[in-house]
């Protein structure tokens, strides 16, 4: 039997049949008519084209082209990592195939064709430039939007060059952005959403923040109308509404690629960027997905909720973050990642096997997190939580490590942690002092900072922005020596920069010391000491 070669190209993809036999979707819609109604009345341009982008937004909009309720597709924009066009987006007609890997190994495959064009912004690349500039001075667009990562959004990363000479040559997405935002304020005003799809806290406010910043200093020094800052600062001609995000999509897998290449799809090559960015032609990821959107649009928008968004207000799209990031979803995680690298797993999914470890991120979960979860009303906290411990969580085919999710902790865990105990703090009917397994995670970070794993062997720690404060505190604590700890760990846990609360002054600083001393003595007292405290023999 001759072996099916199928290459991701626009011209392949109309031999349906070969598409068909190795189980990949198609597109419902006519690629190219699709193209050439997003080239004259472009509605939605999206800044960062990675992975979450094309695993997740571009899909969304699939949805609604495949069901004939749009007829144009997204303008992705690349404003960092130019190779992500030259080498992902040109050579493959701008078409993706989304992997989603299921629990029991299935994968559904299909061709994202959902974009209509792509550019790389760069003033040196003469055309692409000039084609952003018109698409930004186009009344039709509607929606701008982002993953940029949080980092993208910082007032650091906008150099003294984008102050001065932003307007013309801006180096920094955000310059640029607002470069472009001038060229639609002086075509009429035209109003437009710029929407923060990032994963960080109040996302909206951070691209507000950064874009009206630029702004107002280019106005100050008179390099612009003073009306471009009030046009920037008029919610009925620009907003910035939040946004909560939440799909994991990791690096391209070496295992997908090989079953790709069995099933007859040849577009597989992995490319590592100069600026480190992991890519492929093809996306894998989970299949549970979020985007809950302020629903804050002055020129209308697509109806994204017919593809599964949730449009609400702002209260509602803060209490489903405060959801997810306190009690449902990233205090397992992080719980998972510390005691993750003590032991000596690789994979999250792994330790999910792991009787004592699912007993402890279900008792933060289910014991101490629910009484105090904040329910955003539009779906359900329970269910959420169940489906990131059963489903999620469990995953062998998501390659997610807790080397990866433990990095940063001492920026994360006064708000994974941290939330909760507040919360018990104000109700007259918790005590904070129950708490039993949060303190214990607490603590496993503690014993983690000792940069010695359970065996006793040296362990190498994630990034950190306060690694080398927080390893010098306990530096000098050693393995099956009895000791008194608590000047060592005080500085860590009376620390309200961290935690955002003294864990003395409510009783469980004694108690973060009493775990992290079981867990110090001796080799394989970390087991013994969470097998201890879940009840799991």
């Amino acid at each position: 039997m001759k072996q099916i070669n199928l290459e991701l190209n626009k011209s392949s993809i109309k031999k349906i049949e070969g598409w068909k036999k190795a189980g990949i979707e198609l597109p419902e819609f006519d690629c190219d008519k699709m193209s050439d109604l997003t080239t004259e009345n472009p509605t939605w341009v999206h800044f960062g084209a990675g992975n979450i982008f094309r695993g997740f937004i571009a899909n969304l909009q699939q949805t609604l082209l495949n069901n004939g309720i749009a007829d144009t597709g997204i303008v992705a924009v690349e404003g960092y990592d130019y190779e992500i066009i030259d080498k992902i987006y040109t050579p493959y007609d701008n078409l993706s195939l989304l992997v989603t890997m299921k629990p029991d190994g299935c994968l559904d495959k299909k061709v994202i064709g959902s974009i209509g064009e792509s550019l790389a912004y760069d003033y040196s690349r003469e055309d692409e430039w000039k084609r952003l500039q018109d698409i930004f001075k186009n009344p039709s667009l509607s929606m701008v939007s982002f993953t940029i990562t949080e980092k993208g959004y910082s007032l650091k990363n906008i150099s003294e060059k984008d102050v001065v000479d932003g307007l013309k040559h801006p180096s920094s997405v955000i310059a640029k952005v607002a470069s472009l935002m001038y060229g639609r304020y002086k075509t009429l005003e035209l109003p437009v959403a710029l929407v923060s799809m990032d994963n960080c806290s109040h996302n909206g406010e951070k691209l507000y923040n950064a874009i009206n910043s630029i702004v107002e200093k280019w106005a100050n020094d008179g390099l612009v109308e003073k009306g471009f800052l009030k046009y920037i600062n008029n919610p009925d001609k620009v907003s910035f509404p939040w946004s909560m995000i939440d799909k994991i999509t990791p690096r391209p897998s070496d295992s997908v690629k090989k079953t790709l290449n069995l099933s007859g799809f040849a577009s597989t090559d992995i490319v590592i960027t100069k600026g480190n960015t992991y890519i492929a032609p093809f996306v894998n990821a989970e299949g549970p997905q979020y985007l809950v959107l302020e629903d804050s649009f002055p020129n209308g928008r697509m109806p994204l909720e017919k593809a599964g968004v949730f449009f609400t207000d702002r209260e509602t799209v803060e209490r489903v973050e405060k959801m997810k990031v306190c009690t449902c979803l990233n205090p397992l995680h992080t719980a998972l990642a510390i005691f993750g690298c003590l032991l000596g797993f690789n994979l999250i999914a792994d330790e999910m096997k792991d009787p004592a470890l699912k007993k402890l991120v279900e008792n933060i979960g289910y014991i101490e997190g629910m009484p105090v979860v904040v329910n955003p009303k539009i779906f359900n906290p329970e269910d959420f939580i169940k489906e990131v411990i059963e489903v999620r969580l469990p995953n062998p085919y998501i390659p997610d490590t807790p080397q990866r999710i433990v990095s940063d902790t001492s920026q994360k865990i006064g708000i994974r942690f941290g939330e909760t105990i507040k919360s018990y703090i104000e109700r007259e009917d918790l005590d904070p002092k129950s708490l039993k397994y949060i303190p214990l995670a607490i603590a496993g970070w503690c014993r983690y900072l000792m940069a010695k794993d359970d065996n006793g062997k040296e362990m190498e720690l994630s990034p950190d922005p306060l690694l080398n404060k927080l390893k010098a505190y306990v530096s000098d604590i050693k393995l099956s020596e009895t000791e008194n700890v608590g000047n060592k760990l005080k500085p860590i846990l009376s620390n309200e920069e961290i935690f955002g609360l003294n864990l003395y002054t409510i009783g469980l600083g004694e108690k973060v010391e009493n775990y992290f001393n079981e867990m110090i003595a001796g080799v394989g007292t970390v087991r013994l000491t969470l097998n201890k405290y879940v009840n799991c023999k």
